[in-house]
């Protein structure tokens, strides 16, 4: 009661503050969401600025389907080792034509569990485009022209276990499916254990006078630091011990067989490695469940122009080879991705374009490495943060563990990190326990969240609006004698990614495009491709099917294409492009 009396009061000083004469304030939308703090409120309010787990993920997309039902629809596409959903949700606009009519974005995240933060990157897609669609001339656009299909969490099984079990910054990468990692015939028997029970898989150290290879940092004693190497015999007085944990299984080694043990980014045809290559490989390509289904989709829809693939952290904007033995992308495609990653550069401030073998390491198996040099798609992986943002300008001053301290110090109040403290371990007796929690260092922290999914979400946008469309310039009709005409027709591509890259071109991968001729009153006698735009007589004649004229190469990048038929009789006739990874494009030609 005493509540409602204090907002009665409140709204009557503000009705009496206003002049007799005060115009009328405009209502604000209550509706949309522009990409601004004012003047708009989202339809769907989500808060970024905190992670979420594997149900509440899925919540924030199933309100969006709710609130966008035309636009946003899911399907289960398969599911996880402990048969969690793998989902799929599609966002386009119906009207203007079926969701496999038109070029695709595939974005998914979450391919290592512990790489949380892609999730949210793929959530947010969504929202922004469904809370812009109608009220933003280039999301309007972009939505009525392209699909997108995004995947949220292509390892749910380890995100859920990111969330609910003790981790630290790097465990809970695998999925779930018991696998034998130390080679006992056992199966994830010895997993890392909280002892201190904080909920994160910290630290030990043992104190070792005289004996160990580590000492306390003079400038911050929570910082062990190696001992110099000298010739004095000089000694640190402590012993990291590794990650938190027991001998589970007796072995004399700990936490060295914990869940799972498979890397689904190692998984996919392109480059596979067995195992003692490339570590978590499986025995075969697409073995493990949540990659098989995944690589069904990709190849049920041969739409999809374009994959981008959140994982954590580095703030690096990778592409393929993901070895050197593969050897170098055709031109053509190493310029679309130039553009693109130096947007991303752009976009992203403190994160680096870079090919994987040659300037991270070498990935054999990866999924966007599929998606490209298997399926003839541009693909990138956004590895979401980089501590160097932490500090902004002054990052090449605050690197390190120390940095992080100066961090979580600073901006945290120390919350990211657990204090040394001691345990009487079974093993190696009387040590001490401490270090960062498990969401220090490879995700930001709460603050930094929603800048980081909005960058990177827009650059996956980006990408998507760079996928090809196509339009048909007017023909040119030429009298030629005896009743035959000439049709000459240019087709241009206005976006920056082909209608079919240099890679499918070269190795054959999916159908070719086709440029045709129909009318019911025509006869074509002779079609081909013109070489030469200001002499028609350089033709390369198709040998069979010339209404139908077949291109492997397709259209290029901000490119165009030039054909000549030659046809008898008149009436009404349609010029057509039909390309996998393009919308269909037609013009009607009338002919008296």
């Amino acid at each position: 009661m005493l509540g409602s009396t204090f907002a009665f009061l409140a709204a009557l000083c503000a009705a009496q503050s206003q002049p007799a004469d005060a115009p009328a304030q405009p209502a604000r939308p209550e509706t949309g969401f522009s990409g601004l703090a004012a003047g708009a409120r989202p339809k769907v309010e989500i808060a970024w600025n905190r992670l979420y787990d594997y149900d509440e993920i899925h919540a924030h997309l199933d309100r969006l389907v709710a609130a966008h039902p035309g636009l946003l629809s899911m399907q289960v596409i398969g599911h996880s080792t402990e048969n969690r959903e793998l989902r799929v949700y599609t966002l386009t606009q119906p009207a203007t034509g079926a969701h496999d009519t038109k070029p695709a974005m595939w974005v998914d995240g979450n391919i290592h569990g512990n790489e949380v933060q892609g999730g949210e990157a793929v959530v947010y897609v969504a929202w922004y485009l469904l809370e812009n669609y109608g009220r933003v001339p280039r999301v309007t656009e972009l939505v009525d022209g392209v699909t997108f299909y995004l995947c949220p969490m292509l390892n749910p099984d380890g995100r859920a276990s990111w969330f609910r079990d003790a981790h630290n910054a790097s465990s809970s990468r695998s999925g779930r499916q018991p696998t034998d990692d130390d080679g006992d015939g056992l199966y994830d028997e010895d997993e890392s254990d909280d002892l201190d029970g904080d909920g994160s898989i910290t630290q030990m150290r043992k104190y070792t006078p005289g004996e160990g290879n580590m000492r306390l940092s003079a400038d911050d004693p929570r910082v062990m630091e190696p001992v110099p190497p000298n010739d004095r015999g000089i000694r640190g007085d402590w012993t990291m011990l590794g990650s938190e944990g027991l001998d589970n299984d007796g072995d004399g080694r700990t936490n060295e067989d914990p869940a799972g043990g498979y890397d689904m980014n190692r998984a996919w045809p392109s480059g596979w490695q067995p195992d003692w290559v490339q570590n978590g490989a499986g025995p075969y390509p697409l073995y493990w469940p949540e990659t098989r289904c995944v690589a069904r989709f990709w190849l049920a829809h041969p739409n999809l122009a374009g994959v981008q693939s959140f994982h954590n952290a580095g703030g690096m904007i990778l592409r393929g080879p993901g070895y050197e033995a593969f050897g170098e992308y055709p031109r053509e495609d190493v310029a679309v991705y130039d553009e693109l990653g130096r947007d991303g550069e752009l976009m992203l401030p403190y994160y680096r374009y870079m090919i994987i073998w040659k300037d991270l390491y070498s990935v054999f198996g990866g999924s966007v490495t599929y998606a490209y040099e298997g399926l003839g798609v541009i693909s990138f992986t956004n590895e979401l943060w980089n501590t160097d943002q932490m500090f902004g300008a002054r990052a090449d001053q605050q690197r390190g563990r120390a940095s992080n301290h100066r961090f979580d110090d600073k901006l945290l109040m120390g919350a990211g990190f657990t204090p040394w403290k001691k345990f009487e371990h079974p093993l190696y007796g009387e040590i001490e326990i401490g270090g960062f929690k498990k969401d220090v260092g490879r995700v930001p922290p709460s603050f930094m969240i929603e800048e980081m999914t909005h960058r990177n979400a827009l650059f996956a946008i980006r990408h998507a609006e760079a996928l090809p469309r196509v339009v048909i310039e007017p023909p040119q009709v030429s009298e030629l004698g005896d009743g035959l005409r000439a049709i000459d027709v240019e087709f241009r591509n206005e976006q920056a990614i082909p209608t079919r890259t240099a890679q499918a071109a070269q190795k054959g991968i999916g159908r070719p495009d086709v440029a045709s001729l129909e009318g019911a009153g025509l006869e074509v006698l002779a079609g081909g491709w013109r070489s030469d735009r200001f002499r028609p007589e350089r033709l390369e004649l198709a040998e069979r099917d010339p209404a139908a004229l077949r291109s492997e190469r397709g259209i290029p990048g901000r490119g165009s294409v030039r054909v000549r038929w030659i046809v008898r009789g008149s009436g009404t006739a349609t010029i057509r492009w039909r390309a996998e990874k393009a919308r269909e494009a037609s013009r009607a030609l009338s002919l008296p």
